[in-house]
């Protein structure tokens, strides 16, 4: 800080655009992230990325059952939430330190 309590500006635009770069190069990465989660014991599994968008659903054979089709709807659902769970931790955990130093800047909404 400068005399008067007043913070230098231009040191304050390096923090945020070197903290931009760092939030930029950490959602490429989560992106690219692949995160599975399963339920029924592995009979069905979803994978996400690590920013949450569903890149494919796996069913084990043995979970299909035509008269219990609602089962295997219940355990798709579920798989898909695991995975996107996991895939919410995740990305808490990338960005979290990050964007924990940007309420210091007082800019609202981080």
């Amino acid at each position: 800080m400068r005399p008067g309590g007043q913070p230098n500006m231009q040191q304050l635009m390096k923090q945020a655009q070197k903290m931009q770069q760092q939030l930029q190069a950490a959602q490429a990465e989560l992106a690219e992230t692949r995160v599975e989660g399963s339920a029924g014991g592995g009979l069905v599994a979803a994978t996400v990325t690590g920013s949450g968008e569903l890149l494919e659903v796996t069913i084990d054979p043995e979970a299909v059952d035509p008269s219990d089709v609602e089962t295997l709807q219940d355990l798709v659902v579920a798989a898909v939430r695991d995975a996107t769970r996991k895939a919410g931790e995740l990305a808490a955990d990338t960005m979290g330190p990050l964007t924990g130093g940007m309420s210091g800047l007082g800019i609202p909404g981080l």
